[in-house]
């Protein structure tokens, strides 16, 4: 069985036996259709491993590393030297440190491939000028790949004078790329997509690839890809989850597998017709990590754990309130005008919605129509909707709530009685910041207890459907399954009679009824809303 790897070293893979999910096909018609391109995607997705594939291939061919991979007995294009650029590795708050690095990065690589008549200068639109003139002078072509452009912008979010100084120079930058010809492919990476920095104007040949259709899997697996190429590791998720060997794992059972990982991980769509879907690569490798390791299978908040709130967005709710009714249900849509999407000008005015969008918390739930009023963005998967639940619930939850609350929080609604599940409820809600999110209907009261439930680890279900109707909130516990009916009341005589209706509605739906049958606990439980109240004041046990 191959080893996994997160690495962003193609010829990693090859060196150490590890699994490659063969992308040369996409590849090799993106090489042969433009000559520069920009593509955006969110952290953690395979930006840095697809650029130095395309790297791999120009400067080695395809001996030895892509033996067995669909672009081998088809690219026949000369060897080209590469200049590779990763923003990430630079400084974000030392203009002159960055450019140093920058002209220092150009002159190296001069160095390395011998280009004579190159001369160094310390502005680096200027030593990059002097490197490409020089190409041309001596009948060379070269690659550039830049990744990550957006890094200094991201950074300083919070700081106008000097992401302008950053937004200025990265602008000198691309308007010298513009005006050259001795480049033989360019790509450019980033998480954010905007226009301010002129990648697209100044830059106007540079193709925004993001939303292509025929580019939209290139950076992320497909169901398909997961099923050929971690085949055994699918066996093995099966076999631990069944207590089975692997020889005996079906075809039925390996879908099923894959039915699991598509509800935590699948779902991103970057494609403008809203059709073509990706896992994200880095959940789905350390999902199979931890089942080879730990010989069980769990599914993990891997995106989010690696390194918490992407650092834009960080930056970004430093200084902007975050609008968080819009992100309570998966399912919901928000709509943002085609326009704002395609075309989001500057990280300091940037569309709330388009940015959860370029960092992975929403995506494309619709198609991107020429012409049409707006853009439906969405949830993904569950992995995102507890990711995205730990970041609301820090903003409206008063600070160490979370950490306090949720310690024993497992056991407490896996084993406790209905008296300490109702305290804990109202010991949550006693903890948002009221002024900012108000407790102002049986939506919202729903809303904030979910998200609360959510973000410490426990899956619950909004609306569970059954054919007899619809729950409030389910908990569906490794012991048990909770089922709430929720009121909202304006005062105490107005919950005594919301009481007898939740009671009434879990009665003559019998929610929660439904197999696989665990040990059931059916709850109703009214909130009064009176200003010397605002808990739970009256509940009962169905």
């Amino acid at each position: 069985m191959k080893s996994i790897s997160n690495s962003g070293s193609f010829t990693d893979f090859y060196n150490n036996n590890r699994i490659y999910i063969d992308k040369t096909e996409t590849i090799y018609n993106l090489l042969m259709t433009h000559d520069k391109v920009f593509i955006s995607r969110p952290r953690r997705f395979g930006k840095s491993l697809t650029l130095n594939t395309i790297a791999t291939l120009f400067e080695k061919g395809v001996e030895p590393y892509f033996k067995d991979t669909w672009i081998h007995d088809k690219w026949s294009e000369d060897t080209y030297p590469v200049l590779k650029i990763d923003f990430l590795g630079y400084s974000v708050s030392d203009i002159d440190e960055f450019k140093r690095v920058l002209v220092k990065s150009i002159t190296d690589f001069a160095t390395k491939y011998s280009i004579s008549g190159y001369t160094q200068d310390k502005e680096p639109y200027v030593s990059l000028a002097n490197l490409l003139d020089s190409c041309t002078e001596l009948d060379k072509r070269i690659v550039i790949l830049i990744d990550e452009y957006d890094a200094q912008l991201s950074a300083n979010i919070n700081n106008p004078n000097l992401y302008k100084k950053f937004h200025d120079l990265i602008r000198s930058i691309y308007a010298i790329i513009k005006i050259k010809n001795s480049i033989k492919f360019l790509a450019v990476t980033g998480v954010t997509r905007l226009k301010d920095t002129t990648i697209f104007s100044v830059g106007s040949d540079i193709k925004d690839i993001s939303n292509y259709t025929e580019y939209s899997q290139l950076i992320g697996f497909t169901r398909d890809e997961i099923k050929t190429f971690y085949k055994d590791y699918l066996k093995l998720s099966v076999s631990y989850e069944n207590k089975i060997p692997t020889e005996d794992v079906t075809e039925s059972q390996i879908d099923k597998m894959l039915d699991k990982l598509a509800y935590y991980y699948d779902g991103y769509c970057f494609d403008k017709r809203g059709q073509k879907k990706v896992f994200s690569t880095w959940s789905v490798n350390n999902f199979f990590q931890e089942v080879k390791n730990t010989k069980e299978v769990l599914f993990g908040d891997y995106w989010y754990d690696n390194g918490g709130i992407p650092s834009i967005l960080a930056n970004y709710l430093k200084s902007h309130k975050l609008n968080a009714v819009d992100y309570f249900d998966k399912n919901k849509v928000v709509t943002v005008p085609v326009e704002v999407y395609a075309n989001p000008t500057s990280l300091l005015d940037i569309d709330q919605n388009v940015l959860m969008c370029q960092t992975g918390y929403l995506t494309l739930r619709s198609s991107l129509t020429v012409g049409a009023f707006g853009v439906n963005l969405g949830i993904p998967n569950y992995e995102i909707q507890k990711a995205l639940s730990s970041l609301l619930a820090t903003k409206i939850f008063e600070s160490n709530t979370i950490m306090t609350l949720s310690m024993d929080a497992n056991d407490l609604f896996n084993n406790g009685s209905t008296d300490s599940i109702i305290e804990r409820l109202n010991c949550i809600l006693n903890c948002i910041t009221y002024d900012n999110y108000p407790i102002t209907s049986e939506s919202a009261l729903v809303n904030y207890i979910n998200l609360f439930l959510t973000a410490v680890g426990i899956q619950t279900t909004i609306e569970c459907h059954t054919s007899k109707g619809r729950a409030d909130l389910t908990l569906e516990l490794a012991s048990r399954r909770i089922v709430f009916e929720f009121k909202y009341a304006q005062n105490q005589a107005d919950a005594v009679t919301k009481l007898e209706e939740a009671v009434n509605q879990i009665k003559t739906h019998d929610y929660g009824n439904i197999i696989p049958i665990k040990e059931l606990i059916r709850i109703a439980a009214v909130f009064n809303a009176e200003p010397a109240v605002r808990r739970f004041s009256e509940y009962m046990q169905v």
